[in-house]
């Protein structure tokens, strides 16, 4: 049987994980503390370098346990936010999205870190989430097959936006997802949510630590949900007050299939509203209490498998290998 040649990639030497995007989003704020106070203690031991960069993304925000101080931090990291004018008055997550970029980055160019790690909660019902904006990247691709955990199945979420228009802190590294978990209310810590994100960032870490070393990976398969659209709850036209609430038989049923006709929204009077699109789809972050403030009642999806090839890291033949093809171009 023939095997496939594993895609040769470049080592993933500098990572970041990040927390505390969102400040009031707990379990990444207290596990990017801890992993701060290890590092500390690691670094006093033995004084090496560091490969992995640990880092409270919003203090402020987090100080003051809110999801932002004056604008979205998640929203801030487009190419056109980050290269834009910045008047003395301007908002202070756009100040903050500057440095971090100046940190990690710069998005786009060849200094920026190669893997970034960021960690959210969700108040919708959706386990845990890894969130990227390609479902051709094969590193994001390998590092979420290998995150599967038997008592917590995990969902890809795909955001089908550019790299120049990609919003979010990861999109600043050269790689880059999110990891999302729920259901926990904002300014809350629970200990099984906490745990399943320590215990993703650990095997995303030891993965990066068995690519570097020259570990072949396996292809297979893997379930992408792509984002197709958004909707709104239903809205008064001229207070443009909510006058529905996600319907009982949807709510908590995240990544449950959505057929045509089934009940979406209750409206206070008590009226069911369905859903009238024209084929099934997936809702997720149902009800997210942070987006009520952006006009989402719940996101909406296409589930496909994705053919992921073998991989494994470049050597040095490979490099000089790559080099004198492109010269010889």
């Amino acid at each position: 049987m023939e095997v496939d040649e594993p895609v040769r990639l470049p080592r993933l030497p500098r990572v970041a994980v990040c927390g505390g995007t969102h400040g009031n989003e707990l379990s990444g704020v207290y596990l990017v503390r801890e992993l701060l106070k290890d590092l500390r203690e690691k670094d006093a031991e033995d004084g090496g370098p560091l490969s992995v960069l640990v880092v409270l993304s919003n203090p402020r925000a987090t100080q003051q346990c809110r999801r932002y101080i004056d604008v979205d931090l998640n929203r801030c990291f487009s190419h056109a936010t980050l290269n834009g004018p910045v008047p003395d008055a301007s908002p202070y997550e756009i100040i903050l999205s500057r440095k971090l970029n100046a940190l990690l980055g710069p998005k786009g160019g060849q200094g920026a870190v190669d893997l970034v790690c960021d960690l959210h909660n969700t108040t919708a019902n959706m386990g845990l989430c890894f969130i990227a904006y390609s479902d051709s990247d094969w590193i994001c691709l390998h590092i979420f097959k290998h995150l599967q955990m038997p008592d917590m199945p995990m969902r890809f979420i795909h955001y089908d936006v550019s790299k120049k228009e990609s919003y979010s802190l990861d999109s600043v590294g050269k790689h880059g997802f999110a990891l999302e978990i729920g259901p926990q209310p904002h300014g809350v810590v629970r200990s099984t949510n906490y745990t399943a994100m320590k215990v993703g960032v650990q095997h995303v870490l030891d993965w990066v630590r068995h690519f570097n070393s020259g570990s072949v990976f396996e292809g297979g398969f893997v379930d992408v949900f792509t984002m197709v659209k958004k909707i709104d709850y239903p809205r008064d036209s001229q207070t443009h007050n909510i006058t529905a609430a996600v319907h009982p038989h949807l709510q908590d049923r995240d990544f449950c299939l959505l057929r045509p006709e089934d009940p979406l929204f209750q409206t206070f009077s008590g009226e069911a509203l369905t859903y009238k699109g024209s084929e099934p789809l997936y809702p997720f972050f149902i009800n997210e209490c942070a987006y009520y403030e952006k006009g989402v009642a719940l996101s909406l999806a296409r589930k496909r498998r994705v053919a992921v090839p073998p991989i494994r890291a470049q050597t040095e033949e490979d490099k000089q290998a790559s080099f004198a093809s492109e010269e010889e171009e």
